[in-house]
């Protein structure tokens, strides 16, 4: 298979394959991680040099394997994926709030209006303060 890109589309490959590859395998440790994910990671970087991206990666260790270099990681990817994770958290936590504030009735056409503003409701008190208002009681 060959896959032909322009310059742009392979730096953009490469914040999609280090963001997917976040996502699927940072939940694991060295032993759990899915090798075959941190594979098509490494083999995507290893053109970034030939691609005009020379300071995007580095060998392991190994001297073989080729990473995500700390340059690129540093360069605002690790920024993206920290505002996706604060959105996804609050966004659950909206909605499972919000569940629980209708003693996790099952959704209908009855009341999905209800969750959605109840949702909406605490994504407003998110944004406006974070997490300062909530608390845990016994």
């Amino acid at each position: 298979m060959k896959l032909e890109l322009t310059k742009n589309e392979y730096r953009r490959l490469l914040d999609l394959v280090y963001a997917g590859n976040w996502v699927l395998n940072s939940i694991y440790d060295e032993e759990t991680r899915i090798a075959d994910f941190d594979d098509v990671e490494s083999k995507v970087f290893s053109y970034a040099k030939a691609a005009g991206f020379p300071r995007h990666s580095e060998l392991d260790d190994d001297g073989v394997t080729v990473l995500p270099s700390d340059a690129y990681i540093q360069g605002g990817i690790q920024d993206a994926i920290r505002e996706y994770e604060d959105t996804v958290f609050y966004e659950i936590l909206a909605e499972e709030l919000a569940r629980r504030d209708m003693n996790f009735a099952p959704i209908s056409n009855a009341n999905v209006d209800e969750l959605a503003e109840r949702i909406d409701s605490y994504i407003d008190e998110f944004e406006e303060n974070g997490i300062r208002n909530i608390g845990v009681v016994k």
